[in-house]
């Protein structure tokens, strides 16, 4: 009935359930949205592209250089995060986010293009990739899955999208919550995008999508997924408004654009389809995130049936909001870098394996 060769009874057998519903639970509009198959290229690699257009941003990550030469881990480590706030358990899901503040906040610098500073803990560059993020994964799940979701539930998922922004340092008061308040968002935005010859270079790198696949396939094999990967490639572009296009110095045709739907919605659909290979293609571009939205996907219950409120979390399980937490390490790493002229500590990215995800690209799959 499932179309699947193994029955849902023994693939749920093989994972271990969530300690509670996290933040959403399977009520939520966000489960529906983020577990569908448009999220885990479509939505993912679009977001990460459009990230790039804040400077600062594109400082912190060209700077670190971890996307280029371990984008493999990379991907996996950044999917397993957002699978962590969507469906992953409450304690270890602020657990993450409490580190990756650690992490972030080695991420300052000096930003070549404006002049300025760039800090990737800085609550406007949180929140462009938050939104960014939230408002690519909708957008695909619109244009290549199953259409617009109900007024209800659209205002259901915003409301989703500022709950789960507490887990950063975002001031949640600033978070978008309706299509039009987005839609203002990204205006509000627009003069303060850049696409520096840096930034193009990593738009450039990323959109092939193929630098998401195992870094040990073989070159036949990827010679092979080339046709599944230009489509890919191409249905993302064909998401971008013409001004994003423009900044990243991309072209393609409206015909192109149109042609890319059938597809696409067809090869969703497949996926949408079929458990056992949804989960395959999740294992084989991301084995970190599998833990996490597996239960979710499959419908395992979890230890507990309680949904938690982000701040009612942190305050039960002893962390500061994002915005507070570490404060006095992260003043220790400004002096480093902006007056002894130092770099960072590595502090964080360490204790960040056991939570987010191995950084050694050929043991991708190892979390604790």
């Amino acid at each position: 009935m499932l179309g699947i060769t193994k029955s849902l009874k023994a693939m749920q057998a093989e994972y271990e359930p969530q300690t509670d519903y996290g933040f959403l639970g399977p009520k939520s509009v966000s489960w529906k949205v983020w577990a569908h198959p448009t999220s885990y290229v479509l939505g993912f690699v679009r977001a990460v592209t459009i990230e790039h257009f804040d400077p600062n941003l594109a400082a912190a990550v060209v700077q670190s250089g971890g996307v280029k030469y371990r984008p493999s881990t990379r991907y996996g480590r950044t999917l397993r995060y957002f699978g962590m706030q969507i469906f992953g358990g409450a304690e270890a899901t602020c657990k993450a986010a409490d580190v990756l503040v650690k992490v972030h906040s080695k991420a300052i610098g000096h930003d070549p293009v404006t002049g300025g500073e760039y800090d990737a803990n800085m609550p406007s560059s949180q929140l462009w990739i938050h939104v960014t993020a939230w408002h690519s994964i909708i957008k695909c799940y619109e244009m290549f899955g199953p259409g617009r979701l109900t007024p209800e539930e659209e205002d259901r998922y915003w409301q989703e999208c500022r709950e789960i922004a507490k887990l950063q340092t975002i001031d949640p008061d600033t978070v978008p919550t309706s299509r039009e308040q987005v839609h203002r968002f990204f205006e509000d935005w627009r003069p303060r995008l850049a696409a520096s010859e840096a930034a193009q270079d990593m738009i450039r790198f990323i959109l092939p999508v193929d630098v998401a696949l195992p870094v040990d396939m073989p070159a036949w094999q990827r010679l092979a997924l080339k046709p599944v990967t230009d489509l890919y490639r191409r249905a993302v572009i064909a998401t971008y408004p013409k001004y994003m296009r423009d900044l990243a110095g991309l072209r393609q045709s409206a015909a192109v654009d149109a042609a890319v739907v059938a597809p696409m919605k067809a090869l969703n659909a497949l996926l949408n389809s079929n458990l056992q290979l949804r989960l395959a293609m999740m294992t084989w571009l991301s084995p970190q995130a599998v833990p996490v939205a597996a239960p979710a996907i499959l419908g395992i219950p979890p230890k507990s049936s309680k949904v938690w409120g982000v701040r009612e979390a942190q305050a039960h399980f002893g962390f500061d909001a994002p915005a507070e937490a570490h404060a006095g390490f992260r003043a220790k790493q400004r002096d480093r870098v902006f007056t002894q002229g130092l770099t960072p500590l590595e502090d964080g990215l360490e204790e960040s394996q056991k939570y987010i995800g191995a950084m050694d690209v050929h043991h991708p799959e190892k979390v604790g």
